[in-house]
């Protein structure tokens, strides 16, 4: 489809300038694979746990938390793997809502802990908030506010810095560690992101949002069964 490759808009999803080879696609695909059998294993587990044993009143978080992890994986992976047309550019704009959903999802178990309190019940309809616009400009826009929507990914993510006492005061010490170490992991990845003219550039983006991942699903296993238990 000569024409469709013209488009105006073509190079903000379909990696124009210079397209994955095919080892760079496996092996993103295996990160992704990866995260995803991570994310279904100790999610399940999580949730199981949680919900017979150590925290049933956070189940729904939790719920909502593991269902965003799992689709930010999943929609990363089709839209990665799949092949320049119409449908990669609609996946793409699912790709970069989804990101923003994440977020919200992963901040969710956390600030229910803190549900009790004013300031927790401030933040987390701002990180809803914050991360439900993102979503509609990158479903309604999507070729618009490339950069500004990494910007906008650091500071929802970063927000937690708010209320960081209220929490310190709520959580496990190892909990705060894991969410530091998550959020340092994930903000080191940016670079690779950033990166576009590196070899293997997007698998390892990739590498460090699984790692990152897995350290904030580390934080709420921690949080919500290892110190109930």
């Amino acid at each position: 489809m000569p024409g469709f490759a013209k488009a105006a808009n073509y190079s903000w999803w379909s990696r124009e300038q210079r397209p994955f080879t095919t080892s760079e696609l496996i092996v993103d695909a295996a990160v992704h694979i990866l995260g995803l059998v991570v994310a279904i294993a100790a999610g399940s587990i999580l949730l199981v746990l949680a919900l017979l044993h150590t925290a049933p009143e956070a189940f729904p978080a939790l719920l909502l938390y593991i269902a965003t992890l799992i689709a930010v994986l999943g929609i990363s992976l089709a839209y990665n793997l799949w092949p320049v047309s119409p449908i990669k550019r609609h996946l793409a704009r699912f790709d970069q809502a989804a990101i923003f959903l994440f977020i919200a999802g992963s901040y969710t178990p956390f600030l229910a802990a803190i549900g009790g309190t004013p300031i927790g019940a401030v933040m987390m309809s701002l990180v809803w908030g914050a991360s439900l616009v993102g979503v509609a400009l990158k479903l309604i826009v999507p070729q618009r506010f490339g950069r500004l929507a990494i910007l906008l990914y650091l500071a929802i993510g970063w927000s937690g810095i708010v209320v960081f006492q209220t929490l310190a005061q709520a959580l496990p010490d190892t909990t705060l560690w894991l969410l530091l170490a998550g959020g340092v992991t994930y903000s080191t990845g940016i670079v690779f992101h950033l990166w576009e003219k590196l070899k293997f550039q997007n698998a390892l983006w990739h590498v460090f949002v699984v790692a990152g991942a897995s350290l904030h699903l580390w934080a709420v296993l921690d949080c919500m069964v290892i110190a109930r238990l």
